[in-house]
């Protein structure tokens, strides 16, 4: 299962969805996650109060993502986590080590059942 991941350190889950201007995609599989590589990505947040839906840059990062099934940050906000899911990739929230945070979205999104063994539907 890929997994997208927003972080500025490489090393902890520390970047707002709408602030990342790199995702990093890990193969999260039996339990040990591998690094894929990362994509770039135009930012989303444009630091406007009124937060408009910025269609163009939403779609970039959908794109960038393809494949991904779940992409866990620091924060994001509501309009763009419902069209993430309208996509097919489950947002999460999270704070601290990668690798929690890679289990966390693959139980999320397996809902725990398979415990990231090899008969998992998502891998």
């Amino acid at each position: 299962m890929l997994i997208a991941v927003a972080s500025k350190t490489g090393a902890e889950v520390d970047q707002h969805f709408g602030h990342a201007e790199r995702f990093l995609i890990y193969d999260y599989g039996s339990g040990n996650p591998q690094p894929v590589g990362e994509v770039e990505v135009e930012k989303y947040c444009s630091y406007d109060p009124d937060h408009p839906f910025r269609h163009r840059q939403f779609d970039g990062i959908v794109a960038a993502l393809k494949g991904c099934k779940a992409v866990v940050t620091a924060m994001i906000g509501e309009l763009p986590k419902q069209e993430l899911q309208k996509v097919g990739i489950t947002p999460l929230v999270a704070a601290g080590p990668i690798a929690d945070a890679l289990k966390l979205a693959h139980d999320s999104v397996c809902e725990g059942g398979c415990q990231g063994r090899k008969s998992c539907k998502h891998i």
